[in-house]
């Protein structure tokens, strides 16, 4: 998988969100306490933009409708049923990469 650049890491500090637009799709890149993810950027319940939620812990809220998703997993915190994708993610030299298909 591609790596795709998202910012320096120093642009992105603990308790920050960023939406990452790559091609026609978003992702939600989270700092959860130094510990990086990204998330697929788009809620499944309604289209949120999850990129542009806030981190609660080590959850995402989506700003639309408040469901939360665990930046861990991508597992709602209500329903397991309900998930976005994850994707690893990568720091090198001072950047913040995200492994993408």
């Amino acid at each position: 998988m591609p790596l795709v650049k998202v910012k320096p890491l120093t642009e992105l500090p603990p308790g920050s969100v960023f939406e990452l637009e790559v091609d026609a799709a978003t992702y939600a890149v989270c700092n959860v306490d130094g510990k990086l993810h990204c998330l697929e950027g788009t809620c499944p319940h309604a289209g949120g933009p999850l990129g542009q939620g806030n981190l609660n812990g080590n959850y995402l809220t989506c700003p639309w409708h408040g469901w939360e998703y665990d930046c861990r997993t991508g597992l709602n915190d209500s329903d397991e049923d309900v998930k976005v994708q994850t994707y690893p993610v990568v720091v090198q030299n001072g950047d913040v990469f995200v492994e993408l298909p």
